[in-house]
């Protein structure tokens, strides 16, 4: 799998047209409009190549003949052709405007719908400043360049070609004189190419690396001031934005360096036609007409030939947010269909057969996190989950939902391997409540009602609030349609921990798979939220990772996990009668592992 540092080594291998065509999916549905601004950009440059046939014809005949209708009909064809000019590429601009946002907001979905579908293993590889840089600055990139130096690759080229061909037409040995540093340019474009491209990788690795610091620094603000760290904080943030700005500095000494070089040669081209020009006009071999032609459609041609700097920079830009960005759509999903093995039926609840697991990115060499688990829930029992920190309490909990895959073995819901039901249907059958409470910036009712179909009301609301003892949501300012911010930190610890619960519980899950869910509750307020639970644990299936003797009385019976397997199961009493590690255990607060 790729990841967001393992990319730039091999850039230089990549091909930026093959990086850049991954977007025509996205492109064809509004290929109709590009390719059409192109033909009306296209029409207008090349009327800008008119004008110096009109010159010419005006020099040559009425300038030369003192004739002032003449004059004055020329500036009127000049006039007309400047009115023709900005028209079209006004038109130009309107035909790609709309279409290009509906372009970089159908990717920005994509991605979005994507990000949900991807395993609980990619978020914890990728830092989450990396996935918003992809998602906006990235994509920006990407409408900017089709907006702009896709068309203008196109444009740019035919009308170097047009109007070479006029020049070699009016005089095919200042053509030549023009066209000498053809060969050098190339090659300067090829070896800008090759080193802007890691550059502006480096840059927008970089970019989504400060991003992540600024969003951390936000979300731990308390942690920050509550331990004084703002003077690192602030260090750390100076040091990537010298290091970005360092990388920036480095891309426009590129930039500037082709286009010294593009500048350049031209002009000395330029120079040397116009020096051979008038000596071939004083001799007689050329007209003072042709001349002015020649020169001014050399002149016309310097923005196409000075603007291939711009647009080779933007292209390599395209091309680098482009790869970013599907780097993460490459990503494997979870899959949303069923397990090609055939479900085996058998006991009902939840059992876990030899299951074995092992992080997907851990070396080969070792020893899984979990190994050999066999455990029965049986239907309408409550199992409480024990063990000292890191012996992998939650991550088996998170294998039931299938936030991770099993290594090795299986897990099934009243019989059924649950790799063989679609994600949606197992994760409907199975709520989940974590130590750590994640809220939205959403509403106290939406964040609770997320765990229950879109048919639920204000009824199971209210009972769901009533089972978490959360009915403080109703004293808030707005009761239940109370904004709780991001993260849920207006509200304190307990409430958010009561908010999950709920969130947990509001659906009436068959199977429900609690982690810790009362570790910063009070006593007085644990004690109420755990006689209200009861009723709940009554009608449904549960496993719940527990420290506290409080919490480990609400189960039926005691699983106890040391060193990723399971050692012991029984009820509370007999387990402290007859086991040492498990009597330790319950004789202190022990923290849960991640």
């Amino acid at each position: 799998m790729s990841t967001p540092d393992a990319v730039t080594s091999d850039r230089a291998d990549r091909s930026t047209v093959r990086s850049l065509l991954r977007l025509w999916p996205y492109v064809r549905p509004v290929r109709t409009r590009l390719f059409g601004a192109a033909f009306v950009a296209i029409l207008a440059s090349c009327t800008g190549l008119v004008f110096p046939l009109v010159l010419k014809w005006m020099v040559d005949g009425p300038v030369a003949d003192h004739d002032s209708a003449g004059i004055w009909l020329g500036a009127l064809y000049l006039l007309l052709l400047g009115i023709a000019e900005a028209v079209l590429f006004g038109l130009r601009r309107w035909l790609v405007a709309r279409p290009l946002s509906a372009v970089e907001a159908d990717m920005r979905a994509d991605l979005y719908r994507h990000l949900q579908r991807l395993p609980v293993a990619f978020h914890d590889r990728w830092a989450s400043g990396q996935l918003l840089s992809r998602g906006t600055t990235d994509l920006m990139l990407v409408r900017q360049f089709l907006a702009f130096p896709l068309t203008f690759l196109l444009v740019n080229s035919v009308t170097i070609l047009i109007g070479v061909i006029i020049m070699l037409a009016q005089q095919w040995t200042l053509g030549l004189v023009l066209l000498a540093p053809a060969v050098p340019l190339m090659a300067v474009c090829w070896l800008f190419e090759r080193h802007y491209s890691l550059v502006a990788r480096r840059a927008q690795d970089q970019v989504g690396d400060l991003t992540t610091v600024v969003e951390e620094s936000v979300l731990g603000i308390r942690i920050i001031k509550g331990f004084g760290r703002h003077r690192s904080q602030a260090h750390a943030f100076r040091e990537l934005s010298r290091t970005l700005r360092g990388t920036e500095l480095a891309k426009a000494r590129l930039l500037a360096a082709i286009l010294t070089v593009i500048v350049t040669l031209p002009e000395l081209a330029i120079g040397a036609a116009l020096v051979l020009g008038t000596i071939q006009v004083a001799d007689g071999r050329l007209s003072a007409g042709t001349l002015v032609a020649f020169l001014s459609t050399a002149l016309a041609l310097r923005w196409p030939v000075e603007s291939i700097g711009f647009l080779l920079a933007m292209s390599q830009e395209a091309a680098t947010a482009t790869e970013r960005y599907f780097e993460v759509m490459d990503e494997k999903p979870e899959s949303t269909g069923t397990s090609p093995v055939a479900a085996g039926k058998g006991e009902g609840g939840l059992r876990f057969h030899g299951v074995q697991f092992r992080y997907p990115d851990a070396p080969a060499d070792t020893p899984p996190v979990l190994e050999h688990i066999d455990l029965h829930i049986r239907p309408g029992e409550s199992m409480a989950l024990v063990g000292a920190t890191g012996t992998g309490k939650t991550t088996l909990t998170a294998l039931v939902p299938r936030l991770h895959e099993v290594t090795a073995g299986r897990i099934t819901l009243d019989g059924e391997d649950i790799t063989a039901m679609p994600r949606e249907e197992l994760r409907a059958r199975v709520a989940v409540a974590f130590e750590e409470p994640t809220l939205f910036s959403a509403t106290v009712g939406e964040n609770v009602l997320m765990g229950a179909p879109d048919t639920a009301g204000e009824a199971d609301l209210d009972r769901a609030l009533a089972v978490a003892q959360a009915d403080f949501a109703h004293a808030l300012p707005q009761g239940t349609a109370t904004q709780v911010g991001e993260q849920g930190l207006s509200l304190s610890g307990g409430q958010r921990q009561r908010l999950a619960l709920a969130r947990a519980v509001v659906g009436r899950p068959g199977f429900l798979v609690l982690d810790d869910p009362l570790s910063a509750l009070d006593v007085h307020t644990e004690a109420a939220v755990e006689a209200a639970l009861r009723r709940v644990l009554a009608e449904t299936t549960a496993l719940i990772v527990a420290h506290r003797p409080s919490t480990v009385l609400l189960a039926d019976r005691v699983a106890l996990l040391s060193c990723g397997r399971i050692t012991a199961v029984g009820t509370h009493h007999e387990l402290l009668r007859s086991n040492a590690e498990y009597a330790h255990l319950m004789s202190g607060d022990e923290e849960d592992d991640r």
